[in-house]
């Protein structure tokens, strides 16, 4: 539990301060008072001021917050001063807020990089049959298999790649196989009953397979410090593609909205690949930050996405809406998100008790 709480926390916290870190930089860039940069939502814990910027961590560490001068026209004075968020035309004020979700992509980017460099490439060798792993206690452990035997035919089909072999035993649920491998120029044959796992399909719906406890060989290759940048990106924009999949399914249907995991179960996830290692944090790390990224950018209200929306409007309609049009609009966003919460919730609960 312990172990769970810390990785989450390390884990939402630096991409939270990157997030807004996007932000600041780019309103002080291009001009634009910052008041406040906070690491957490009030109440206040500690901070201090420095060049008209207070900086400051408060107690609740699941988020964060760049105060802008001019920001909020409903809760403070905006006198129309050059340096005021509002004072800056269109494209600006685009600029800033687009910059925290394009940091969290940043960011995702830098991680693989560095795991890539220092770790090296895993190349998955699943064009052989031959074991890499084998899981603790599983049956096809139990029926004797060890890491390097090479498995020759199952159920009475020859198999001379992982994936095919995969398909074969996918389809057995809960089912008895007869299994042939080759050790050492020896063959050994069991019949092993497959256990019931659940994959995610094509379409990102959740899938009952059979499977039996065996990996594939992997391969770690060095990469040079160039080639691990490219692969880093190139890795960024796959991961991209499968989650817009993803949301695209969720949207038209095609996928329950059962399969959206909320803090908690980010809080699990974390915890578990903490327990596998750092690197699989930090692999995790990235993947989560891309998806900050581009759930961030939705056009929903109260998000990013939302303000960019606003601002479309606005260049469209060359000015803005009212402030009563703007507000009625955030809280039936913010209703709506928290809707969302409250179910992503909901469906953490349901899992930890599965």
């Amino acid at each position: 539990m312990l172990t769970t709480v810390i990785a989450a926390i390390v884990v939402l916290g630096p991409l939270i301060f990157f997030h807004e870190l996007g932000h600041f930089l780019m309103a002080k860039r291009l001009g634009i008072k910052v008041e406040r940069f906070s690491l957490g939502f009030p109440p206040k814990m500690a901070g201090f001021t420095w060049r008209g910027t207070e900086y400051c961590i408060s107690w609740i560490p699941f988020g964060g917050y760049v105060k802008m001068a001019g920001e909020t026209p409903d809760r403070e004075e905006v006198k129309g001063e050059p340096w005021e968020f509002l004072s800056k035309p269109v494209w600006v004020r685009g600029l800033v807020i687009f910059a925290g979700p394009a940091a969290n992509f940043i960011t995702a980017i830098l991680i693989l990089w560095g795991v890539f460099f220092f770790a090296g490439q895993q190349i998955i060798r699943d064009d052989s049959t031959v074991i890499g792993s084998l899981m603790p206690e599983g049956a096809a452990e139990v029926a004797g298999l060890e890491v390097g035997d090479r498995i020759l035919s199952v159920d009475g089909q020859e198999v001379h790649d992982f994936r095919s072999m995969a398909e074969i035993i996918y389809k057995r649920v809960e089912e008895p196989l007869e299994v042939v491998w080759e050790r050492q120029g020896e063959r050994f044959s069991a019949t092993i009953t497959t256990f019931k796992d659940e994959v995610i399909g094509e379409a990102g719906e959740p899938i009952e397979v059979g499977k039996i406890g065996i990996g594939p060989q992997i391969e770690i290759v060095e990469v040079g410090f160039f080639k691990a940048l490219t692969d880093g990106i190139i890795s960024s924009v796959i991961i991209s593609y499968e989650i817009l999949k993803f949301l695209f399914n969720l949207f038209t249907g095609a996928v329950s909205l059962k399969m959206i995991g909320g803090p908690l179960t980010i809080a699990q996830v974390a915890g578990e690949t903490a327990r596998q290692g750092f690197l699989s944090l930090l692999t995790f790390t990235a993947l989560l930050s891309i998806n900050l990224s581009l759930v961030n950018i939705l056009p929903i209200p109260v998000l990013d996405g939302g303000h960019l929306l606003f601002l479309g409007v606005e260049a469209a309609r060359r000015k803005p809406l009212s402030l009563k049009q703007r507000m009625w609009i955030q809280q039936v966003g913010m209703a709506l998100l928290l809707l969302l919460m409250i179910f992503v919730t909901y469906n953490d609960i349901l899992r930890l008790f599965e």
